[in-house]
């Protein structure tokens, strides 16, 4: 039991130490002037990715079900966030942005909570329909709502002409034109967007590392190996269920309100299908279950792609060739495992079978 808990411990510092090291790493390379604009406009996203990637593998690796509709999380997180931002500009910058982080979070959860309670009932495909049909749906309705504030408070309507606002009324979301001028509102913190996603994914990591190694946890995967006998023994399967999965979306909502902040122009077509696809595909390819494996996995597969423009004519070349090879090296263990677990097996029904 100590052994096992010391390679716990092990582990758990390692995922730390590879985030603070990549973190001094970028440091002494913008410090030296050796950091150029395209990776440094891909860092804050980075840490975006790593943190959608680790939540949604708390529901996919570690509870066992498939959800595609992380991208919705990340947008109502996002877009809550956002309208708080402007909302409440009179509050100094650095309490007003975690305040956001603390808001986007609290909003996913509860959409967790009530997108969770009906869905996690269902299984397999079922669940993964049921979530990314949340996901459109979120994304529809943000495309035709207009918020507002003016003397009066906050107006909301279905279309421009029906906020009504009153002289010097100013419009925040305008339907699916989004909101504009969000990141302005923090010129002062913007530069420390990079080391403040680094914190929120070492956060991210914490909750979820520590989450998984508790009683809590133990309970989620014995939902995931087998329900039937984790019911048998007394564990409220959908309960645990519904925690991963209100963590994992609260999770993503933080991703969403550090994407939210760091762009220009937030529309809510960035949050489609293909987002929550391309985080699926980062869990998938990193080891379903291995949290170090989706760090590494979105570090290399989100960078890829922009630090091979100058290759135009080969770029998706090279960057199909890498997803299979990190996928070969991600299955090729796993298979293995597998095969001795049967072999295993095998040799302890021979041996019942030859004392009987």
């Amino acid at each position: 039991m100590k052994k096992s808990m010391n390679k716990t411990t092990k582990n758990n510092l390692i995922n730390y130490g590879i985030v603070i090291v990549l973190f001094i790493v970028v440091q002494i390379l913008s410090g030296t002037g050796n950091l150029s604009r395209l990776l440094t406009g891909l860092l804050v996203p980075l840490c975006v990715y790593t943190i959608a990637a680790i939540s949604l593998n708390l529901v996919v690796g570690f509870s066992g079900e498939l959800s595609l509709g992380h991208a919705g999380f990340m947008c109502v997180g996002a877009y809550s966030s956002a309208l708080f931002s402007h909302v409440a500009s009179d509050i100094p910058q650095v309490p007003r942005f975690i305040l956001a982080i603390l808001l986007g979070a609290l909003v996913a959860a509860v959409f967790g909570v009530i997108i969770g309670i009906p869905v996690l009932r269902l299984r397999g495909d079922y669940l993964a329909i049921v979530t990314l049909a949340f996901g459109e749906i979120i994304k529809n309705l943000i495309n035709i709502l207009y918020v507002g504030m003016d003397d009066t408070g906050l107006h909301v309507a279905t279309s421009a002409a029906g906020l009504k606002l009153a002289a010097g009324g100013k419009q925040i979301l305008k339907g699916a034109l989004g909101i504009s001028g969000t990141g302005a509102l923090y010129k002062d913190v913007k530069h420390y967007f990079f080391p403040i996603g680094i914190l929120l994914v070492l956060i991210t990591l914490f909750i979820v590392q520590n989450l998984v190694n508790s009683r809590s946890g133990r309970a989620i995967m014995a939902t995931r190996d087998n329900r039937i006998a984790a019911e048998s023994v007394g564990i409220d399967v959908t309960k645990f269920k519904l925690l991963a999965f209100t963590i994992s979306a609260a999770l993503a909502g933080v991703a969403g309100v550090l994407y939210a902040h760091n762009l220009s122009m937030l529309k809510v077509s960035g949050f489609d299908y293909n987002m929550s696809i391309l985080i699926l595909v980062y869990v998938v390819l990193g080891g379903i279950g291995n949290l170090r494996g989706s760090m590494i996995a979105t570090i290399i597969l989100y960078a890829l792609p922009e630090l091979l423009r100058g290759f135009a004519n080969y770029r998706m070349l090279i960057y199909a060739i890498v997803l299979i090879v990190m996928m070969l090296f991600n299955w090729a263990p796993a298979a293995r495992n597998r095969r001795a677990q049967i072999m295993e097996k095998i040799k302890g029904t021979k041996n019942k079978k030859e004392a009987a």
